[in-house]
C-alpha cells in the first residue's frame, strides 16, 4: 500500500504516529511526500519514498510511482492524490473531506471532536482500516543520536504561519537578554520567507548569541535536537523541534492550541486569551491583541 502524507510540516508531524503504526502493521509499501520532507520521513521509517517538487505535475509523479499498487491511503488532497487516482489504484482510502473525497474509492467518515487534537484524525483513519496505533513508541521523538547541551536555549521569533503568529520583537529581545543574564547559552534560528526576525534579533542581542538558518527544515533536525529548550512562535519549527526531542515553549496567538499544539507532555503552550481568538488568520484584521497582550512574565513562568 502507498501512503500519501501531508505537505504542511505541522500536519506531517501529527501524522508520524499513524505512519509508524502502518509500518508496524506491515501494510505500507511506499510513502509519497514532498522533496523537502524526505529527510524528515527518513527519521520516521525506512520504506521506499517517492518524492515530488512543488511544481511537479501529476503525470510526472505517476511515472515515478509506476503501476501495480493494490491500495493507497491518501491523507490529503493535492498532486499526489491526483496521481494516485489517475493510476487507477484499485483501493483508494482516505478521509471523506472536500475535493479529496471525489478521488477516493473508499472514503472514510473520520470526524474530529471539538476538543480533540489534530493527531486524532490520523489515528482514527488508521483505526478504521484495522491498524492499531495505541503503542507509546509510535509517539516518541526521533532517535537522532544528538544529546542536548545543558542550559542551552534556542529562540525562534519568526513564524511561517503569518505575522499574526509573531510576538513583538522587543519582547523577544528582552527575553533573550534575561536568559543571557541567567547564564543560558542562547541561539537564534531563522527560517525561509517571513520578515527575517531571527536575524534581526540576533543582531540586537549581539555577539553573545549564535545564529543559524534552518533551511531546509528537515536538514536542521540535528541542530534542533542539540538544544535543551526551544522557545518559538507558533509555526512549523516548534513541531519539528518536538519531533527532534527538544522541550518546546510555544507562543500561541490566533491558532487553536488545543487543536494544534506540538505533541508531547514535555511541551508548554503560552497564550493570552482574547475575545477574537482563535481566528486562525495569518494576518490580523484588528490590532494583534493576542500577541501584544501576551506578557513577558507569563512566558518566563512557562520557561
Amino acid at each position: 500500500m502507498l501512503v500519501v502524507v501531508p505537505e504542511r510540516w505541522d500536519e506531517a508531524c501529527f501524522a508520524v504516529a499513524a505512519v509508524r503504526g502502518l509500518v508496524g502493521s506491515g501494510l505500507i509499501g511506499g510513502l509519497v511526500c514532498r522533496e523537502e520532507q524526505e529527510g524528515f520521513w527518513e527519521t520516521v521509517c525506512q520504506v521506499p519514498r517517492f518524492s515530488f517538487s512543488a511544481r511537479e505535475k501529476a503525470g510526472v509523479l505517476m511515472d515515478k510511482l509506476g503501476a501495480g499498487w493494490e491500495a493507497a491511503l491518501v491523507l490529503e488532497d493535492g498532486v499526489a492524490a491526483k496521481a494516485i487516482a489517475k493510476l487507477k489504484v484499485a483501493k483508494r482510502i482516505g478521509p471523506n473531506e472536500g475535493k479529496l473525497a471525489k478521488l477516493l474509492t473508499h472514503p472514510l467518515q473520520v470526524k474530529e471532536g471539538p476538543t480533540e487534537h489534530r493527531v486524532r484524525m490520523y489515528l482514527k483513519t488508521c483505526e478504521q482500516i484495522g491498524v492499531s496505533v495505541d503503542r507509546a513508541e509510535y509517539f516518541e521523538a526521533a532517535a537522532l543520536g544528538v544529546a542536548a547541551e545543558r542550559d542551552s536555549v534556542l529562540l525562534c521569533p519568526g513564524s511561517d504561519f503569518g505575522l499574526s503568529h509573531e510576538w513583538p520583537l522587543d519582547r523577544w529581545q528582552e527575553l533573550g537578554g534575561l536568559l543571557l543574564e541567567k547564564g543560558k547559552r542562547v541561539a537564534i534560528v531563522g527560517e525561509s520567507g517571513g520578515r527575517g526576525l531571527g536575524k534581526i534579533l540576533s543582531e540586537r542581542l549581539g555577539s553573545g548569541v549564535d545564529f543559524f538558518h534552518a533551511t531546509p527544515l528537515a536538514a536542521a533536525l540535528p541542530l534542533l535536537a542539540a538544544y535543551e529548550t526551544v522557545i518559538a512562535a507558533d509555526g512549523s519549527l516548534p513541531h519539528l523541534a518536538a519531533h527532534a526531542g527538544a522541550r518546546c515553549v510555544t507562543l500561541f496567538g490566533p491558532n487553536d492550541a488545543v487543536w494544534k499544539r506540538p505533541l508531547g507532555k514535555r511541551h508548554v503552550v503560552v497564550k493570552r486569551h482574547v475575545e477574537c481568538a482563535p481566528c486562525l488568520s495569518p494576518k490580523c484584521p484588528l490590532d494583534s491583541r493576542c500577541q501584544r497582550e501576551l506578557e513577558l512574565g507569563r512566558v518566563l513562568a512557562a520557561i
